[in-house]
């Protein structure tokens, strides 16, 4: 009953399943890859510390806690100017604001809006009589 259609689906479909998940499996290719990552994140710290001044990097944590994303985002792009030289100095708390705001003008905004319907809130009253 084995169709070899079947089979190859299943084998393609489980290669796909472990290039997507980052290899093999094997236990020793996962700890390189952690130890790698580590590494990078180590030397993305070490570049952020010697970049910022103290205020900015105040300023870049309380960002990381209210939208990780931008904070990832501003991290990275501090990272690549300081490789590229294009960062002298130490960037301060002002520059950093200055940096954020223009990279909230090329962002593009999300047009969420909430709308609110005082009717149907208004009959949902708490206070009725019994």
């Amino acid at each position: 009953m084995d169709d070899p259609d079947l089979d190859k689906i299943r084998q393609q479909r489980l290669a796909q399943l472990q290039s997507q998940h980052g290899g093999t499996g094997d236990p020793n290719q996962a700890k390189a890859q952690n130890e790698r990552q580590q590494a990078m994140e180590e030397a993305k710290h070490s570049i952020l510390a010697q970049a910022l001044s103290q205020g900015a990097r105040a300023r870049l944590n309380t960002i990381k806690i209210g939208k990780p994303e931008k904070a990832a985002m501003v991290e990275n792009m501090i990272c690549r100017m300081a490789q590229s030289g294009q960062i002298q100095n130490r960037v301060s708390e002002p520059e950093l604001i200055q940096l954020l705001e223009s990279l909230n003008q090329q962002m593009p905004k999300s047009a969420s809006t909430v709308k609110f319907d005082r009717r149907r809130a208004a009959l949902d009253s708490d206070d009725d009589d019994f």
